[in-house]
This record gives C-alpha cells, structure tokens and sequence, in this order.
C-alpha cells in the first residue's frame, strides 16, 4: 500500500506537480487580517494583472511615528508636482549621508 499526495490549485482545483505551481501570498485584502498562502498554477497567474508598472508605492510616516504603505496609481502620483521626475532626481536618498554634509567631526 502507498499514499499518494496531490497538489491542486487553490483557485481552480486543477491537479498538477510541484513544477507546475507558484507560490502566491496575499499580503493585504478587505477580508483578511493576516498574509495568506495560496498554491496556483502557473497559467492561471494571468487572471491577475498585473498593474505595477503603472503604480508607485510610497511610505507615509506620520509625526506620530506611525507608518503605512500607500499605493498611487503613476499618473495621479505624478499630478502632486509640476515637475515631479525631476522632484525625485532631486531627492535625497534613504541611505548614506544628507547631501552637502561632510564626513568628520569639524575639528580638523
């Protein structure tokens, strides 16, 4: 006697072998509070699409310290300055040095 496991898709219940699926974690939705793990075939990904290239996602801090993601879509986000590619090539990065600053104490 032997026991046969099988794999099947979370969203079609489609069997298929371990090389067929994807790994796909749902990170936030209205109807969980927590991540959620779901196994799905490959071609059945193309039921999501796919809208990142036309997304910027931004960190908020707020003066109370407390931080959220927001997702904007490309063209709204860039409607919050006249000239906003040229906002961010100006920008300062989130690592290293505050441009204009020097390494050193200022004694020497």
């Amino acid at each position: 006697m032997a026991i046969v496991s099988k794999k099947v898709s979370d969203l079609s219940g489609k069997e298929g072998d371990d090389k067929q699926f994807a790994g796909v974690v749902v990170r936030q939705h209205p109807d969980i509070d927590q991540p959620k793990a779901l196994d799905v075939l490959v071609p059945e990904l193309k039921s999501f699409s796919d809208i990142s290239d036309d997304l910027v996602i931004i960190e908020v801090t707020m003066p109370d310290h407390t931080k959220r993601d927001v997702y904007v879509p490309l063209e709204e986000f860039n409607k919050a300055a006249p000239d906003m590619p040229s906002v961010l090539r100006n920008a300062r990065g989130t690592r290293g040095r505050v441009p204009g600053t020097r390494v050193g104490n200022g004694n020497g």
